[in-house]
């Protein structure tokens, strides 16, 4: 890619602050289709991992009490959702907002100008600056279709969505060694259209094992936000099947995508 993945980032959280302005008061209780979160827990969820990621980028010392914070939680079984409930008590909607747009610019400002060898700490592996920044676009870009999906708003896509397309592909592997299977061969062929109309393509040309469509309907499945059922995609070869099965391109415990029909934002 020749964009910057940083400015991508801002640009994306500059296009989401300016729709989510649009939410009426009663829109920030409703709760989406995604795990009944509503749009505040939502907000609030990539606002407080945007906070941790700034933390991150101080290095090890900065970072490791909120691995020790999401570690007690868990034990204590809380959710993710309490956590950021009690990181965030009493904050309205619109106060979250500006918070978070304030911070999600900041840190794709400080992303944007990191050295491409330097490593940031995570709740998994560490991760190079710019996959770290990559995985940021990736949750904030996913996340906010539920938002989307909520008002039934036709949500315009650009070629940012090819970072999602990146960290998608780039996590095949991911995929079946965090549900303990064995990966079952190389990836699939990859042609995808962009939103613009170019032509995307990854790995060797094969007509045994490919994957062919909207490089949308690619980023919804491999992030979980439809199930590839509900996706005009092409897969064709057993591995490929396989995968857009159970893809999953995001950090954690292994997920199931949705089921058919639950999330198609109609």
């Amino acid at each position: 890619m020749t964009r910057s993945v940083g400015q991508d980032l801002k640009d994306e959280a500059r296009e989401l602050h300016a729709f989510l302005e649009s939410l009426e008061a009663e829109d920030w209780t409703r709760p989406t289709l995604f795990m009944d979160w509503t749009p505040w827990d939502i907000l609030s969820h990539l606002h407080y991992f945007d906070l941790v990621s700034l933390d991150a980028l101080k290095g090890e010392d900065a970072f490791a009490r909120h691995r020790e914070d999401l570690m007690k939680a868990v034990a204590a079984g809380k959710t993710t959702q309490a956590l950021q409930q009690d990181a965030f008590p009493g904050v309205s909607a619109p106060a979250l907002l500006e918070r978070w747009i304030e911070s999600c610019e900041q840190l794709a400002e400080r992303l944007g100008a990191c050295s491409p060898k330097t490593r940031v700490p995570w709740f998994g592996p560490d991760m190079g600056a710019p996959m770290f920044t990559t995985a940021r676009f990736m949750e904030t870009w996913s996340h906010a279709q539920a938002i989307y999906d909520l008002k039934g708003v036709e949500r315009v896509h650009t070629d940012r969505i090819q970072n999602v397309v990146e960290i998608g592909r780039r996590t095949f592997g991911w995929t079946f060694v965090n549900r303990g299977l064995e990966t079952p061969g190389d990836p699939p062929f990859l042609r995808l259209e962009a939103p613009s109309g170019a032509i995307w393509e990854y790995g060797e040309p094969s007509e045994d094992e490919r994957i062919d469509g909207s490089a949308l309907d690619f980023c919804l499945t491999v992030t979980q936000v439809r199930n590839v059922a509900d996706t005009a995609l092409r897969v064709r070869g057993p591995i490929a099947n396989e995968w857009m099965a159970i893809a999953q391109c995001f950090a954690g415990k292994a997920v199931d995508p949705p089921p058919p029909g639950y999330r198609t934002g109609r």
